[in-house]
């Protein structure tokens, strides 16, 4: 018999109640990543349509450093560069990529990167790629990452430190200081990378980020994405023309990958657009996260941004109350290891403009019922 450690490997999986398996949308939509309701808004059907009428193509044909190098690549880097207040900006196919591609190429040997502790798996994996010495600190504890990078120093190490954060926390849905972690960047002349994946189009002034304020220091470097709140697909890093240029000579994430869709990156531009032009989204997504406040945190949810946390515990026990949850017509998924740590089974709800705030009392009525 062939893959026998394969066919174990899954059995123990589903012994110990973490079997992944694909799932159809049902239900009330409590689990997207689309919370400005962005993904089927007429703006950016309309935009396509018209790319499409244009001439833009479906495919790239190639890589960037190929022939797959399209003027809307282009023009949205230059309209996210502006956007974000950047000096450069360069798009990736998605935000995994694009964390991999900087980790993993742009900090050199001899440099150290210290991790909050519950970075996305992008950025451990351009970590494991790349050849800088890595280092993890206590979540959401700046002074941890500044007694890391001087306990570096003291033991000899001479490289540029890094520092990588995300804003806002996929699975605990939590914002970051980034005044703080700026503060250690500057006293340890050390770059900041922030994955602001979570945050692009919800939060800052104007839907920038929760690094706006900081935008176009040359000490930081944020990843936003298209595929989240704007409502379509793709990424872009933000920071010092250089980081741009190395990422572009030295990325092998993005010199050896299809360059994203040309189509994609017009669709893209008008989202831009959309969050500049129509900040009432953002404010009817702020006043359902006040209403999760009410309805959702008595019963145990974290409720910080427009990712709600319902921390259960026993893995099992997650996924039999978010069935539970979903049979009542709620799509919210339970969330297990190694995603979350051991013994943090939970719900992830996230809020959306698909869902009012009388669904999101109904799901809080539910929820009495099915928790343990």
């Amino acid at each position: 018999m062939q893959l026998v450690a394969q066919r174990a490997h899954l059995s123990a999986l589903a012994d110990a109640g973490r079997l992944r398996t694909l799932a159809p949308r049902r239900g009330v939509d409590l689990s997207s990543n689309d919370y400005l309701a962005l993904s089927t808004t007429p703006r950016l059907v309309a935009a396509a349509q018209a790319a499409l009428a244009q001439g833009v193509a479906l495919g790239s044909g190639g890589s960037r450093l190929l022939r797959g190098n399209d003027a809307e690549h282009e023009a949205l880097e230059a309209e996210a560069a502006a956007f974000f207040g950047a000096e450069a900006a360069l798009s990736f196919g998605s935000g995994y990529a694009a964390n991999t591609a900087l980790l993993s190429s742009v900090p050199q040997p001899g440099d150290l990167i210290v991790y909050d502790a519950l970075v996305h798996a992008s950025m451990h994996d351009g970590m494991r790629l790349g050849r800088a010495t890595c280092v993890a600190a206590a979540h959401g504890d700046a002074q941890a990452a500044n007694d890391a990078i001087a306990a570096w120093r003291k033991a000899g190490g001479t490289g540029t430190p890094w520092i990588a954060v995300e804003s806002l926390y996929s699975m605990d849905g939590d914002l970051t200081d980034v005044a703080a972690y700026l503060a250690v960047a500057d006293r340890h002349d050390a770059m900041l990378v922030v994955d602001e994946a979570h945050a692009t189009g919800v939060w800052g002034g104007g839907g920038r980020g929760v690094a706006e304020a900081w935008h176009g220091r040359e000490n930081l470097v944020t990843l936003n994405t298209f595929g989240k709140a704007l409502g379509c697909e793709g990424a872009v890093l933000c920071g010092p023309a250089i980081i741009r240029d190395f990422l572009v000579a030295r990325a092998r994430p993005f010199i050896f990958s299809t360059a994203p869709s040309p189509l994609s990156a017009a669709v893209a531009r008008e989202s831009l657009r959309v969050v500049a032009d129509e900040p009432n989204r953002r404010a009817k997504l702020h006043a359902l996260i006040d209403a999760a406040r009410r309805y959702l945190a008595p019963l145990g949810a974290r409720v910080e941004s427009q990712i709600v946390p319902l921390v259960i515990g026993d893995d099992r026990e997650a996924m039999r109350v978010a069935t539970a949850v979903q049979a009542a017509g709620f799509d919210v998924r339970g969330i297990r290891p190694p995603t979350v740590p051991a013994g943090t089974a939970r719900l992830r709800i996230a809020l959306t403009l698909h869902v009012t705030e009388t669904e999101i009392a109904a799901l809080a009525n539910v929820l009495k019922e099915v928790l343990p």
